[in-house]
């Protein structure tokens, strides 16, 4: 018989940092403002956009506050490029977010065994894949493919991982951007088919896109 997410978690209980996280899971989610994390993950994007942030949880009060243990309410797989910072875009602080970014927010084994542990030892509501406009890793990889050019160290295997789903755009002339929707579509599917934990999670996993001109995070 499977073990329930309750006795999964209980493994990750080491020197008490379960407790702890537990222990301040209703503090920090009341500290939330009203709405699901989705919501709020949004409400914040457009403080951001509209130059309204709160800048909250990001006091010396609030670091000795989650010292003990942490209750992020959101697990983001984002790109690892410069522009896209979840906690800035999402007007979030410290602790408010488990973020995992990759060139391409591309799921692999480690990227996912990263994300289900933050699913086990913290149950977060929501999981969001964000790509980004002119992503590129994206752009590299439809190069790569109409050019055939042979490409260095272990950028090939971004490529790699990315060739299956941008090859069918690779002669639109709006290509990078069907691609980028495509890649965050199949990332989210990824996770949910690949992972058991993640599926009976009871988590929303959803998909979103930044728009680099104007700072907008638009769920697809």
């Amino acid at each position: 018989m499977q073990d329930s997410p309750v006795r999964r978690r209980s493994l990750f209980a080491v020197g008490g940092a379960l407790a702890g996280s537990i222990a301040l899971a209703p503090a920090a989610q009341a500290s939330h403002p009203a709405g699901t994390p989705l919501e709020q993950l949004l409400a914040g994007n457009r403080r951001f956009v509209t130059g309204h942030g709160r800048h909250p949880h990001q006091s010396p009060a609030r670091i000795r506050e989650i010292a003990a243990g942490q209750h992020p309410f959101a697990i983001v797989l984002g790109c690892a490029d410069s522009r896209v910072a979840p906690e800035i875009l999402f007007d979030q602080g410290v602790g408010d977010l488990f973020d995992n970014r990759v060139a391409g927010n591309i799921v692999d084994d480690l990227l996912l065994g990263s994300i289900e542990y933050a699913v086990e030892e913290f149950a977060p509501p929501v999981i969001m894949v964000l790509g980004h406009e002119r992503c590129g890793a994206v752009s590299a990889t439809l190069n790569a493919i109409k050019t055939g050019a042979e490409v260095p160290g272990h950028i090939a295997a971004i490529v790699e991982a990315l060739t299956p789903i941008v090859e069918p755009f690779v002669d639109d002339p709006d290509g990078v951007e069907k691609a980028v929707r495509a890649n965050v579509r199949a990332q989210v599917s990824a996770l949910v088919t690949r992972s058991e934990i993640v599926a009976h999670s009871g988590a929303q996993v959803v998909g979103a896109r930044y728009d680099l001109d104007t700072g907008t995070v638009t769920v697809l």
